[in-house]
């Protein structure tokens, strides 16, 4: 412990850094730091030395809401840019003094031995010494939308981030299987923390509406002085008036000359355009940035350019009895059964019903209802929710088939199974995973008649075309186990499982805020072969 306290004292808490925060009054003020402003200002200080009051007031008016409206918004996104600290995880399990105990995520430091398990949230950069079917979801940082798979092997400085696989980062959350790590950075030295600053040193640009009127208030200027000049010099020393005469007409006609409803009319415009955004889930922080965003034409996008959101959907079922199509979208239990376009009862399925439950029991997934909306628990969830829309039960079928033992998904492999006893003893072995792998093991398929032979000419038909139209395609098979099994290894496998279907997934892009047509943005899959 004494040790911890001195490294803590040296590196400082485990969190990110508070940006240096400006009070409310100078947030406000800051908002009449504009070139439009400035224009404002004076002519509303020209109308108050003229006596015109009612004048005055409008443009004062314009140039206080606008500095409110501007207050607001940019308090919204400070709020919103919070978010990348709530990322990090509030405690964590850590070895002290050879006991396993909780402790405050702020408390960690470098060199600290962490447990890891599902569903929780990595405390601190890691470097794994142990991994046991570990898969942590990394989409925070590389916006890949499938779990990765850890190892404890070392690998080369050069390794890019999303392929180092071992390490396991802060703000990254475990999906699968167990691991230990050592702790080799905390807060503002981890990779979230990295983002964190390139976040908060992001140089504002002048947007081109901007650049426009600041280059048309320079020409106007000019040309206002120049003109009033003129005339000035004109009145005096040609029709003889008094300079002070000249003053005041030249003064009226500068004021005259500057267009006081120009910027009133662009200010009220960004801003009806800043609340029409946020009505779509859309908070900007600055009126300006609305042009640059209504002007948007292209998306560049890496990898695939699929802006999705990151919940795996399962859109069609291939079985030897026929294709059926799954409606709903993401993690929402809304939707159903098709064939042919019409609805199909899947209960009534005998081919189909195997396959939605053996998917369902060959993972670890678990569904949570949360602030109204469900959240999905694992690899796969997407299998737990279509199998929900079947009418199957998870727990109820795990407590009727309760797991004995499993072969945990491995990358050489490409597939999972796991080992299932019933309350009379019987066995059954349910795999899942690459439809060439799983195929490989196959020895024949279920069809409406019981067991047939396996027709791998037509699977491979059906694999392509469920590829082709971008969809990450799964195999299921089962076959009996032996009755007094309690342990599951790859022998037990064999090559004469019987294949009960392919199951195509897809990302489905973000819903807009009424929860239909889709909106731009979201997260990119980063995945190259749907296959």
């Amino acid at each position: 412990m004494e040790e911890a306290r001195r490294r803590l004292s040296q590196v400082g808490p485990n969190r990110l850094p508070e940006p240096k925060a400006r009070g409310p009054l100078v947030g406000f003020l800051a908002q009449f730091h504009n070139l439009l402003i400035y224009f404002l200002l004076v002519a509303a200080v020209v109308t108050l030395i003229l006596e015109h009051w009612i004048d005055s007031g409008v443009i004062l008016g314009v140039v206080v809401v606008n500095s409110v409206i501007g207050f607001l918004q940019e308090g919204k996104a400070e709020d919103a840019l919070k978010a990348i600290r709530a990322m990090l995880s509030p405690s964590a399990l850590a070895w002290r003094n050879d006991r396993l105990v909780t402790l405050h995520a702020a408390e960690l430091v470098p060199g600290d031995l962490f447990q890891l398990q599902p569903g929780d949230r990595v405390p601190a950069d890691l470097r794994l010494i142990r991994a046991k079917a570990l898969q942590v979801d990394e989409a925070a940082l590389t916006g890949e939308s499938m779990p990765v798979e850890k190892a404890v092997a070392a690998q080369p400085l050069a390794t890019p981030l999303a392929d180092r696989r071992s390490m396991a980062y802060s703000g990254t959350l475990v999906t699968q299987g167990q691991g230990t790590g050592v702790a080799v950075a905390i807060g503002a030295a981890t990779e979230i923390g990295r983002i964190s600053a390139l976040v908060a040193g992001v140089q504002p640009l002048s947007t081109p509406l901007l650049r426009q009127m600041d280059q048309f208030a320079r020409w106007l200027t000019t040309a206002i002085l120049a003109l009033a000049a003129l005339g000035f010099v004109f009145g005096v020393l040609v029709r003889g008036f008094t300079a002070e005469e000249m003053f005041l007409a030249t003064v009226g006609l500068a004021v005259a000359a500057i267009p006081e409803g120009l910027p009133a009319i662009m200010t009220i415009t960004l801003a009806i355009g800043v609340q029409r955004r946020a009505r779509r889930n859309a908070i900007i922080r600055r009126l300006p940035a609305v042009e640059t965003l209504g002007s948007v034409a292209v998306i560049c996008s890496d990898k695939t350019g699929t802006l999705t959101r990151n919940e795996m959907t399962l859109t069609a079922i291939a079985t030897a009895g026929g294709q059926v199509r799954v409606t709903g979208s993401g993690f929402d239990l809304h939707g159903g059964f098709e064939r042919d376009g019409t609805a199909y009862p899947a209960q009534q399925d005998p081919v189909l019903m195997p396959a939605l439950r053996a998917a369902c029991l060959c993972g670890d997934i678990t569904l949570e209802h949360q602030d109204g909306t469900w959240r999905v628990h694992g690899e796969e969830g997407a299998l737990l929710i279509a199998a929900l829309k079947a009418g199957i039960d998870p727990e109820v079928e795990s407590l009727a088939l309760p797991r004995t033992d499993l072969i945990p998904f491995d990358a050489g492999y490409r597939l999972m199974a796991t080992l299932h006893h019933d309350h009379r003893g019987a066995a059954s072995i349910f795999l899942k995973g690459a439809p060439e792998e799983v195929l490989q093991r196959c020895g024949g398929q279920l069809g409406p008649q019981g067991k047939e032979p396996l027709d791998r000419e037509a699977w491979h038909h059906l694999l392509d075309g469920m590829a082709t139209s971008g969809q990450r395609v799964l195999a299921v098979a089962m076959k009996p186990g032996h009755p007094h099994a309690v342990e599951l290894d790859f022998a037990d496998l064999g090559q004469d499982l019987t294949l009960l279907g392919l199951l195509g997934l897809m990302d489905p892009p973000p819903r807009g805020p009424d929860g239909g047509a889709p909106l731009p943005g979201g997260r990119d899959t980063g995945q190259d072969d749907h296959r």
